[in-house]
């Protein structure tokens, strides 16, 4: 029996409502439900796109998500600058291309809408993800102090210090 590789067996799609309990990746980020259906909600009002990286039988084992509509015009202005946030993949399936595919079909999409710039952070100790998306023709532009908030899943405020690197490429 001849078995395909992994990256030969993805599928990358649209988030559908029924993929959301999918994203909490059994419990590690169940802190993020309120975050994960109010990006579902922006998407069905066109102002995010959320995509996702499925394996037969595994399931989901990667997220993107696009802002393409912000009240911050520099991140995302509905027209020419696109965000990229809430990007990552489970780690047994780091290091196997599935990213670097996952962000290349984003952009191309992207591309296709118009869109000419796209940015996302990335945290300053966070490496190998920098080095992935220097790869993919991303470059520094900016510190970012990474604070933000949000309501956790039982409703409490929680705040984020997550010093990052602004990065950004030209579609």
């Amino acid at each position: 029996m001849i078995t395909l590789p992994l990256i030969s067996q993805i599928t990358i799609r649209h988030v559908t409502r029924q993929d959301l309990p999918a994203l909490e990746w059994d419990g590690e980020y169940t802190h993020f439900r309120r975050l994960f259906a109010e990006a579902y909600r922006q998407s069905e009002l066109g102002q995010s796109i959320l995509w996702v990286a499925e394996l037969p039988r595994l399931g989901v084992v990667g997220q993107l998500f696009v802002q393409t509509d912000s009240q911050n015009t520099r991140l995302a202005d509905g027209r020419q600058r696109a965000y990229i946030y809430g990007f990552r993949v489970r780690p047994p399936y780091r290091g196997m291309g599935i990213g670097s595919r996952m962000l290349k079909i984003a952009e191309a999409d992207l591309a296709r809408q118009g869109y000419r710039t796209v940015s996302l952070n990335v945290g300053r100790d966070n490496l190998a993800a920098r080095r992935m998306y220097e790869r993919c023709g991303y470059r520094i532009v900016a510190p970012d102090p990474g604070v933000w908030s949000y309501l956790d899943h039982m409703g409490r405020y929680r705040e984020v210090n997550e010093p990052a690197w602004r990065m950004e490429k030209k579609l």
